[in-house]
């Protein structure tokens, strides 16, 4: 295909977005690519389903990150969405927008057009909030974004608590830039996942210039002199090109993105040298400054059962299924019950931390999930915006080596400080007199972790959020890889659009506030095209 204005690489939550949003002007021709396939699965739809999904190597990518301090010295388990949705169809469907003052932070830092008077429209245009408008929610968009329906006395407890510590309890928990804390908003439509195939893509699949290929891998860039005109990859182990007149804008994440670009020559030159792959353009900071929320979970076991657990197994799946294809409600319609920002420290202007809590508890099995016998409680959290940096370098020239991806978690103090308040805030919560007659025993990381380096230790051997960002960012800096037009500096032809653009991390779970910034980018995009068009 050679008549596509926009090449679009990945078909993810931002993918989705762009491939809808640039293909409603009918004269824009736009070619989507994703590698992995059509979803079928009946779990994708369902919203407790994400368990099984996370496991299904039909839907993910696996990534390994090498043995690092962060991680107790030992590799972590990555995952990607695969196929249409990309890791919208997989992920916990947390709905966050940022605060605004994340995105003021990132026009001051040469992003102009990223700050909150932009993404705040964005973000009310591409909303269909059940909590109807008002604020910063917007209706009437087709996104839609719900509250977590279920209730129990457990999780009106664990509100209570955290109100008389000092969070207060909203109904909805992305409405304050101040700690809040309340049931989940969520990606999730009358019982069922509402990814960004469904809010987008599938609106736009039919029309006559978007045009999708599935199950293509892309290996490399093409170029003519510096600009970039197409794609190179594989369909059923056969070589395939794409070429255009017009830009490909890659969108693969985090980790696919800065990988496909130094395959392509473009990254650090002496890495890419040494590894036999040809540079076009040397660009130190493609797969630096990679930032990822690094967790630190308790459980609890449960007097009384108000878990989930009993209801995910045995005769309790069954009737639960039975219930959920009957009327798309119960366990199996739900996700995490909680979610809130709180100050890890008293005297800081604005919440550092993400919490949130589950009505279920599982083995401690990082590589495979599966429910704890009893009735358990889980609770998670990270620093909203850490300052850890890893990274992500080609292994080798062979498109099938998977990258190599250093973590780097907690080697500040403001990480560890931030993870170390974050479990204190659980143990309050968990001590509370509202809450403390539920529990019977605290089943992880357990009472004998006490000290802040014991804490710190608990959370080495604990995972991720799969939020990676920053491999690609913009901004105005010497390292930044994309100016804030997302074009790449150094080339034409070539944008990125995915969060591997994000200077910073915003406050909260990246999945919608990637959606927002693809459809701030597609605007940015026709801009561009009109005038170029124009000057033709």
């Amino acid at each position: 295909m050679s008549n596509a204005d926009f090449i679009i690489v990945g078909a993810g939550s931002a993918g989705c977005v762009l491939a809808e949003r640039l293909s409603a002007n009918p004269k824009v021709q736009v070619l989507l690519i994703e590698a992995g396939g059509r979803t079928k699965s009946a779990l994708v739809n369902m919203p407790m389903g994400l368990g099984r999904t996370l496991m299904d190597k039909r839907l993910t990518s696996i990534f390994i990150t090498e043995p690092d301090m962060g991680n107790g010295n030992q590799p972590a388990i990555w995952m990607r969405g695969r196929g249409l949705g990309g890791s919208s169809a997989i992920n916990g469907m947390i709905y966050c927008r940022g605060h605004p003052e994340d995105y003021n932070s990132w026009a001051r830092q040469g992003c102009p057009g990223w700050g909150w008077d932009q993404m705040g429209r964005v973000f009310k245009q591409m909303e269909d909030h059940t909590l109807g408008e008002g604020g910063k929610r917007g209706v009437g968009g087709p996104l839609h974004v719900s509250i977590q329906r279920h209730r129990s006395p457990l999780t009106e407890a664990l509100l209570d608590a955290a109100t008389t510590l000092g969070v207060p309890r909203a109904d909805d928990a992305n409405e304050s830039d101040g700690e809040t804390i309340g049931y989940s908003p969520v990606t999730i439509h009358k019982g069922r996942r509402w990814s960004s195939r469904d809010a987008f893509l599938r609106r736009a699949e039919k029309r006559p210039n978007l045009t999708i290929v599935i199950d293509t891998a892309i290996d490399r860039l093409l170029f003519d002199g510096t600009r970039v005109c197409g794609v190179v990859g594989r369909f059923n182990g056969l070589p395939v090109e794409y070429r255009t007149t017009g830009e490909v804008i890659l969108a693969a994440g985090a980790l696919a993105t800065p990988k496909l670009l130094q395959l392509s020559g473009i990254g650090p030159a002496e890495e890419l040298r040494s590894l036999g792959i040809e540079v076009k353009l040397d660009h130190p900071g493609v797969g630096r400054h990679m930032r990822e929320h690094k967790i630190i979970t308790t459980q609890v076991s449960l007097n009384q059962d108000y878990s989930h657990n009993s209801r995910l197994q045995g005769t309790g799946l069954l009737a639960e299924t039975l219930r959920y294809f009957v009327s798309r409600s119960g366990v199996l319609a739900t996700t995490y019950d909680i979610n809130g920002f709180i100050k890890s420290r008293p005297d800081l202007p604005r919440p550092d931390a993400q919490v949130t809590f589950w009505s279920l508890s599982t083995k401690r099995n990082l590589a495979k999930i599966e429910l704890e016998p009893h009735p358990g409680l889980n609770a998670m959290g990270y620093p909203a915006r850490t300052t850890s940096e890893g990274s992500v370098l080609v292994r080798s020239a062979n498109p099938d080596d998977a990258p190599i991806i250093k973590t780097n978690f907690l080697s500040t103090e403001h990480d560890r400080d931030v993870i170390i308040g974050t479990f204190r805030f659980f143990r309050s919560i968990f001590g509370h007199e509202k809450v403390a007659p539920m529990i019977k025993a605290e089943t992880w990381p357990g009472p004998q972790v006490q000290s802040d380096d014991e804490i710190l230790d608990a959370a080495r051997a604990d995972g991720n959020c799969q939020h990676a960002i920053g491999t690609c960012r913009m901004g105005d800096s010497n390292d930044a890889v994309l100016d804030a037009r997302l074009r790449v500096k150094g080339v034409s032809g070539l944008r990125v659009m995915d969060c591997s653009v994000m200077p910073e991390q915003v406050t909260g779970n990246t999945n919608g506030p990637v959606m927002a910034l693809a459809w701030r980018a597609s605007e940015i995009f026709l801009e561009d095209w009109h005038s170029a068009d124009r000057s033709s």
